[in-house]
């Protein structure tokens, strides 16, 4: 499984919304503490682009002696319709400070020193260390998952029924009527699938070997469906 720095560094680097909260921000609107975009740098700092006008931005150009703490909230939901939609969110508080140098004009950049962070997903809830963090890498899928995802809902959702029959009798045997199977996860490990109806719950399916790229996925689904229709 990956592991809890993995995962969220995965988020915070994927499109998922996000949020900087701030102490004594409280009337500002959620939409004004929204990065327009958000990276990591090599330390394992964050950095997040705001409007010059933003709430944010006015917090960190007066903050005292560089001790603006604030914490960046990220959420993520499914890029599929499927009961409990939200997959998970991770929070990093750290430090906030102006970055001198700008990208464009009418944007600031502020900086988040990590100190603490923490992720509760679909894997469970755990604590990460800021330097496992600023070592860890995103996931190889994250960019095409939330398409890949879509796709097989789409285009494959009978293959993807089928992979039920891999479980045998832990699922209470055979389906019944109004029983759907959403692909709701993807990582270089394996396929999660939510299979809704009478009983809903989650079922994961791992790959023979971790995944590095997309011909290795295609090689891994192949797999996998044919696993299934045997």
């Amino acid at each position: 499984m990956p592991s809890a720095a993995e995962r969220t560094r995965t988020l915070v680097q994927s499109t998922c919304s996000a949020v900087l909260l701030i102490p004594g921000l409280d009337g500002a609107r959620p939409y004004q503490l929204m990065p327009d975009t958000r990276a990591v740098g090599p330390d394992g700092e964050v950095f997040l682009v705001f409007p010059a006008d933003s709430p944010a931005v006015r917090a960190a150009a007066h903050a005292q002696d560089d001790e603006l703490t604030a914490v960046l909230e990220v959420t993520d939901v499914a890029p599929v319709s499927v009961p409990h939609r939200i997959r998970g969110r991770a929070w990093l508080s750290g430090w906030l400070t102006r970055e001198p140098d700008l990208t464009e004009p009418g944007r600031v950049m502020l900086r988040l020193e990590v100190g603490e962070a923490c992720v509760d997903d679909l894997w469970g809830a755990d604590s990460v260390e800021p330097e496992d963090f600023a070592r860890a890498a995103p996931d190889p899928l994250m960019e095409h998952e939330a398409e890949l995802l879509q796709h097989l809902h789409s285009a494959h959702s009978a293959e993807v029924q089928r992979l039920r029959g891999l479980l045998g009798e832990r699922t209470g045997g055979t389906p019944g009527a109004g029983t759907a199977a959403v692909p709701v996860a993807l990582d270089r490990f394996g396929l999660r699938v939510r299979f809704t109806g009478v009983q809903c719950f989650d079922a994961r399916f791992d790959f023979p070997e971790p995944v590095r790229d997309m011909n290795d996925l295609r090689r891994a689904m192949h797999t996998l469906f044919d696993a299934a229709a045997s």
